[in-house]
Formats: structure tokens, sequence, C-alpha cells
């Protein structure tokens, strides 16, 4: 498993509008494969701040590589730059290796 995760600085003014822009955007993340999951955290408020982190967990590293260079990449992104700048400096980039997977039992 890979998790590759973007971590976002948005003033407390701009959260509303970044949530929205978040939520109303067109993914093509279900359309690619080794693609397993996405989630938007909100995180803490502190200074008039609020932590954001945008999570895409891959079946790989090279799965996750693939959609970076891919034409559904480029399109869910194409407004990218059309917006105005919502967060503080660049979104941060980190990407984890699962060493170890504990999961809820399934029921029976």
């Amino acid at each position: 498993m890979y998790l590759a995760m973007n971590r976002f600085t948005v003033p407390l003014e701009n959260a509303a509008e970044f949530e929205e822009l978040w939520l109303s955007r067109e993914s093509r993340l279900q359309d690619m494969d080794g693609f397993v999951s996405f989630h938007m955290l909100k995180g803490p408020e502190e200074d008039g701040r609020v932590l954001y982190a945008s999570h895409t967990v891959w079946d790989s590293e090279e799965k996750f590589r693939a959609w970076t260079t891919s034409e559904e990449f480029r399109a869910s992104h194409a407004r990218a730059g059309q917006s105005r700048k919502l967060h503080e400096g660049v979104p941060r980039f980190e990407g984890f290796q699962s060493i170890q997977a504990i999961d809820a039992l399934q029921p029976a």
C-alpha cells in the first residue's frame, strides 16, 4: 500500500471556499488502476489558519506515479490555476509506504 498526502494551510477566512472547491471538483481517481480510497481531512484551527490534508491510498507507489502522469490527472487538475489561491504557500506532499496493516474484523 502507498499513501500520498498533500497538506494545505488555509487562512480561516478562506476555509469555506477551500472546502467548497474540493467538494465540487470532478475526481477521476476512481478510473485509475490501483486506486483504493481518497479522503480530504480537516484538521485543527490555530492562529487563524486551518490545516487540511488530502490522502489517497494506492495499491503501490508505481500506481500512484502512473496517476500523476495520466490524462485523468491533468483533467482533474485543469481548473487548479483558475481559481484564486486559497491556501498559503504550496501544498506539502508526503508519500508513505505501508510497513504494517491492521484492519477491522469484518462481521460474520
